[in-house]
Parts: structure tokens; C-alpha cells; sequence
């Protein structure tokens, strides 16, 4: 359990809450603590990778959350959440299962032809799009904004190739939605729940594997 435990629930549980980052000033007062130790918590929050924060110190990401607009919208019961990637887009009503379904909304990145689901926690979407990761798993964490960024879903396999045409990418790995479904099912299981524990590696590609990825763009 990290140390600021308190500190990762109250980011996680108002993100949830609110569709929101909460700022330092929010945090201090749901913690009761002063500003030099959230930012403090913060940064070691980050660094532990428990969330991502921008040059001036403010929350930017806790996944499945985010709080730049990524290519995703998820619209909840009552609230609207920016959906990171096409992975965290995935998870957001597996994480919040009081939800139900959320409608999971983007533009396919090729040809800008618009995309909805009805994404719950019972079993994936129907529909024959795909998703496309850009940067594999060793070096997502260099830049984790851009490689959120850079999972996508596209009408198809030929949209994703005349992406990566259009913009000089190599192309990383393809999924279909059930496969998208099933990995982000259960990846953020904990999150909101006070001890919760990141996979050791070794546990992360047993669960990658377990969902039907393989090869070294997962590190398998």
C-alpha cells in the first residue's frame, strides 16, 4: 500500500465522482492536509505511476480516468467522462459498475467517420471495428499521455493502414472489440477500493495472456 494511500483514494474516488482531476487545493481539503504534502503525495504518486501529471504539477491522468479529452467521451447516468484511450474508454464501466452501460463515443483517426457503443461490464459490443496500439508495453510509460493518445479505434484494418500512411507510423498491434473487452475487463480491478496493489510484472503478462494477447509488442 503506498504511503499516500489517503491522498491516491480521494484523486481516484472524485475523478469517479465528478468526471474531473481534482486540484491540489481539492485534495488538501478532502485529506485534510496541507498543500506541500499533496504535492508532495502527488509526485510520488507519479512516480510510482499510480498517476500521470503535466510540467505544473497537476493531475493529467489516473486510469481509467483522464483529464485532457484523448479522441473518447463516456457518458455515464449522470456524468461525463474524457475516455483516455480506447483501453481506459473500455474499463470506465467495468470499474464503475453501478453505471451499467456507458456510451463510449469517438471518430475513427483515418477517416473521421463517427463511432458509438454501449459498453458494459456483461460482454463486449457488438460491431467489427478495431483497435490499434501504437507503442508496445516496454515504452508506454515514456510518454504516457502520447501513447494513451495512440489507442485508437478505427473502422478497420485498412483505416488503421492508411493512418499509419498518412502520418509515417509503423503500425503496432490490432485487436477486434472482443479482444479490447476482455483486457480492459478486469486490468484496473481495485482501483477505487482503499489497498489496492499494482500487478507485478510477471501477474501483468499472465492477465495479458489470459486475454489473448501475445508477442513481443506485449513483452510475452
Amino acid at each position: 500500500m503506498t504511503e499516500f494511500e489517503d491522498l491516491r483514494l480521494a484523486v481516484y474516488r472524485s475523478f469517479a465522482r465528478t468526471g474531473r482531476a481534482p486540484s491540489a487545493e481539492d485534495l488538501a481539503a478532502t485529506t485534510e492536509a496541507d498543500i506541500g504534502t499533496v504535492r508532495a503525495g502527488l509526485a510520488e504518486l507519479a512516480r510510482t505511476r499510480h498517476v500521470a501529471l503535466d510540467e505544473a504539477g497537476r493531475i493529467v491522468m489516473a486510469h481509467p480516468f483522464s483529464a485532457v479529452p484523448l479522441g473518447f467521451a463516456v457518458m455515464g447516468r449522470r456524468t461525463l467522462w474524457w475516455g483516455g484511450c480506447a483501453w481506459d474508454s473500455f474499463a470506465l464501466p467495468q470499474l464503475l459498475r453501478e453505471e451499467g452501460e456507458v456510451l463510449v463515443s469517438t471518430r475513427c483517426p483515418a477517416c473521421s467517420r463517427p463511432h458509438a457503443w454501449n459498453v458494459g461490464a456483461d460482454g463486449p459490443p457488438d460491431g467489427d471495428q478495431v483497435a490499434h496500439f501504437l507503442v508496445p508495453v516496454t515504452r508506454m510509460w515514456d510518454d504516457v499521455v502520447r501513447t494513451c493518445g495512440h489507442q485508437r479505434l478505427f473502422c478497420s484494418t485498412e483505416c488503421v493502414d492508411a493512418w499509419c500512411h498518412q502520418t509515417g507510423s509503423t503500425r503496432g498491434y490490432v485487436m477486434d472489440l472482443p479482444t479490447l473487452w476482455r483486457l480492459a475487463a478486469h486490468w484496473y480491478d481495485g482501483r477505487l477500493d482503499r489497498g489496492y496493489r499494482r500487478r507485478e510484472p510477471e501477474a501483468a503478462k499472465e492477465y495479458l495472456r489470459g486475454v489473448g494477447l501475445s508477442g513481443l509488442f506485449w513483452g510475452l
